[in-house]
């Protein structure tokens, strides 16, 4: 799409996400299966026809890059581009020093590249999102800044920055991460929050981006320090998520922050639920990631046992061997052996389980090893002694490890 530039924000810890995230960035940790969280914002900026996008790395990123590598590599088209740039230290001997620091160290990139509009978008929620209807939104408004937004649960709203409009949907209030959010008129269960997307004129993210930069009080954060700062004098407005149409998606409006290991889990869960609101399957709107050489998934019945699967994703490369997966997500290349249940869990990838183990409600990260007879996630309090639990009750075995040899 001539005249757009996508700046995509990669380089977050993910420190809520431990230990998912003790040894990649937050983007980089696998989703339902066959995915990274990256892969969501790539393939709404793919899918829209922008095809001229940076991303932005920063803590962690070997495992990003190299997904980036294999997967989402441009070739031979004029003009194209997903480019991974790492943080270079372009203004001084500093990493980033937040969000719109981030943009403005690497704004010879976007200059080069002449656009009109600039698209800075987040790259750890899971969404779909047709970027043409927001970018036809932002010019008929007029707009210098254009947010996209969704109503959540007041209690929730804390954890975003929240919005005040007008009735023409004009910016008229900010506040981030508000320990009291103000609510929607007339609604006051809600309140209406950033999703982290913007879409710039380039000019205003040029002007207002330096004059951040010279601001010795500013943490240079977009939540924090630029939108409060450009609303009171700029046309900023706000984008509707919910009035955004994807071909053939019976849902309108899901959008997830996967900050924490509960959410995370949570929305694992969604999408093996009997009436999905976030389908993977959408031949108008595929989601494209990096597959690597693996033959189909094989189920094998043994003497004393018979694969049992109900409710479940199961990845290439995977072998269930006369075991049980209920309500469970296994990533590439995992090896569940007989007489074991694994009952609303995630394995990421190249998980082996032994026999008769019994695993519930857990998060197992990549090339983790359980020996047979091991039971994982009916006692959470004895659990707690030996692995993360999360606050919902999630037990999370961290990569690499060997529990019970």
């Amino acid at each position: 799409m001539a005249g757009v530039l996508a700046m995509i924000l990669a380089g977050g810890e993910g420190t809520r996400l431990q230990p998912l995230t003790v040894t990649r960035s937050k983007p980089a940790v696998p989703f339902a299966g066959s995915y990274r969280l990256i892969d969501f914002v790539l393939n709404n900026f793919v899918n829209s026809d922008i095809i001229r996008i940076f991303v932005l790395t920063q803590f962690k990123s070997q495992s990003l890059y190299m997904h980036m590598k294999k997967g989402w590599t441009v070739n031979g088209i004029p003009g194209c581009f997903i480019d991974p740039i790492p943080a270079q230290m372009r203004m001084g001997k500093r990493w980033y020093d937040g969000t719109a620091d981030a943009i403005y160290q690497n704004m010879s990139f976007i200059k080069f590249n002449s656009p009109d509009q600039v698209c800075v978008f987040g790259s750890d929620h899971v969404y779909k999102m047709d970027i043409r209807q927001m970018l036809e939104y932002h010019k008929s408004k007029k707009a210098d800044l254009t947010v996209s937004a969704i109503k959540v649960p007041i209690k929730q709203a804390k954890s975003f920055g929240v919005i005040e409009v007008d009735e023409d949907w004009k910016m008229i209030g900010f506040e981030e991460k508000p320990k009291n959010p103000k609510h929607i008129p007339g609604d006051p269960e809600y309140a209406l929050v950033s999703m982290g997307n913007y879409i710039f004129e380039a000019n205003t993210l040029y002007e207002e981006l330096a004059l951040d930069s010279i601001n010795q009080d500013s943490s240079h954060d977009f939540g924090c320090d630029v939108i409060p700062a450009i609303y009171p004098k700029r046309p900023v407005y706000v984008y509707n998520f919910l009035e955004n149409n994807i071909p053939n998606e019976k849902t309108k409006g899901y959008w997830r922050d996967v900050g924490s290991i509960d959410m995370y889990w949570l929305t694992n869960m969604d999408l093996i639920a009997n009436d999905p609101k976030f389908i993977l399957h959408n031949s108008s709107w595929p989601l494209h990631t990096y597959y690597p050489p693996l033959p189909p998934a094989n189920f094998i019945n043994t003497k004393t046992s018979k694969c049992n699967i109900t409710e479940s994703m199961i990845s290439a490369g995977c072998e269930i061997l006369g075991a049980t997966i209920n309500h469970s997500i296994l990533g590439f290349n995992c090896r569940v052996d007989e007489g074991t249940e694994v009952t609303d869990s995630v394995l990421l990838g190249d998980v082996y389980i032994g026999e008769n183990c019994k695993i519930s409600k857990a998060i197992i990260d990549k090339h983790v090893k359980i020996a047979p007879g091991t039971v994982i996630g009916e006692n959470p309090e004895q659990d707690r002694n030996f692995y993360t639990v999360s606050e919902g009750g999630v037990v999370v075995i961290p990569k690499g490890a060997k529990i019970g040899y």
